[in-house]
């Protein structure tokens, strides 16, 4: 029986998250890297039936023209993350995935992704939003065509969009449906239209960016008419994974946290974007929301991101925790975290994709609510402790296998 290939198209392909994850699985592949920092490769998920790496193909959208070999280039040299002879040995297959991408779509992606943009897209610059996702289906239906893929998941990792884009879109889908008819004026962002293209045509949408997505309930009801998944929002990778980890552990030993402080500086496209404030607020919310969900109250906080230009995809954090404990005694607790920011949220993108296509093929449609420890926001999932949410991925894998 032949193996069933599945595509994942990348929107933001040419960006470092989307070619640090192909890089990696090119190194799977021609079985050059180990499995070191893939969830969906220990012990818990053996036995399970999920895509082999040969079985992956990839694909995707990108509004600027730079390649994924210069991408991965500049992260080995500038930032000195991947082995050089692992970089030698896939850039024909990087080539081959790059000519794979098409151009994406600008609509409502704020002014500072907007200057990112190649020249290429300005011939796009007056699609309507019915016309893009026209063109984005286009474009996924023909890689599934041309590539002779059995299913297609759609992985945005895109820039973060501005915090204006969070509207509160109408609740139905035939309403928001309209919506793609009314041009400039409409409220729909770009990481919306991939949503849409994506989950109108049946295929799973992964949402790994802090940007709306499939996140406003219209969107998920058409992913329930059309029997598709998706799962989101913003990746958990760094800071916000350990106050995931670390709040519970105050709540559970009766400490009150007064005040939880992290300071964020790094210095890729990611980091770029989020100079702009408007870019910057919306990705703040989502590292900040979930302290108050883990303690039952909320403590002061305050988060700060900083591009700093010369760290390439370094990610440095410092964190100050203020808390009172018995007899009302003031203690702190700090930590610093440093790590590649690529390098942590690709392993992550590849899991994703194989949970969810195992999900899509045994016919789960909706959020993927078990997915929600990948996730700063998780759809579907009220409980941010980060225990609690690899329970619930646990005990999903237990069920696929009775």
């Amino acid at each position: 029986m032949a193996m069933a290939r599945t595509g994942i198209w990348f929107v933001g392909a040419r960006g470092g998250i989307a070619s640090t994850a192909t890089l990696g699985l090119i190194g799977l592949q021609q079985q050059r890297t180990d499995t070191l920092g893939l969830v969906s490769t220990l012990p818990q998920f053996a036995g399970l039936p999920l895509a082999d790496w040969d079985s992956l193909v990839v694909g995707g959208h990108d509004v600027r023209d730079a390649s994924i070999v210069e991408t991965v280039e500049r992260l080995h040299h500038e930032s000195r993350v991947f082995d050089g002879k692992l970089v030698d040995a896939a850039r024909d297959e990087l080539t081959v995935v790059d000519a794979r991408i098409r151009p994406g779509t600008l609509f409502r992606c704020g002014a500072t992704i907007e200057k990112l943009a190649d020249a290429s897209m300005l011939r796009l610059a007056h699609e309507s939003p019915r016309d893009a996702v026209s063109r984005l289906q286009s474009d996924l239906q023909r890689f599934q065509r041309e590539s002779r893929l059995d299913r297609v998941i759609v992985v945005n990792v895109a820039s973060t969009e501005p915090a204006t884009n969070y509207v509160d879109l109408p609740p139905r889908w035939n309403e928001v449906d309209r919506l793609l008819d009314e041009g400039p004026a409409s409220p729909l962002s770009a990481s919306s239209l991939y949503a849409i293209a994506a989950l109108d045509l049946g295929m799973p949408y992964v949402n790994f960016t802090p940007s709306p997505g499939a996140t406003p309930p219209a969107i998920g009801e058409l992913a329930k008419r059309r029997k598709a998944c998706h799962a989101g929002q913003d990746g958990k990778t760094g800071e916000t994974l350990l106050k995931s980890v670390l709040a519970p552990m105050f709540a559970a030993r009766n400490l009150e946290v007064l005040s939880w402080v992290g300071h964020n500086i790094f210095g890729n496209m990611d980091g770029q974007v989020l100079d702009n404030a408007a870019n910057k607020s919306a990705k703040i919310q989502g590292k900040d929301q979930l302290l108050g969900h883990i303690l039952g109250y909320d403590p002061q906080t305050l988060v700060t991101i900083e591009y700093i230009r010369n760290l390439g995809d370094w990610k440095t954090a410092w964190d100050h925790i203020h808390f009172r404990g018995f007899l009302g005694t003031p203690m702190t607790v700090q930590f610093t975290w440093q790590g590649c920011d690529s390098l942590l949220a690709a392993p992550l993108v590849l899991d994703l994709v194989r949970f969810v296509e195992l999900s899509h093929r045994r016919g789960e449609t909706g959020v993927l609510s078990h997915l929600g420890s990948f996730f700063k926001r998780p759809l579907g999932l009220d409980d941010h402790a980060f225990d609690r949410q690899t329970a619930l991925l646990h005990e999903w894998a237990a069920r696929q296998r009775r």
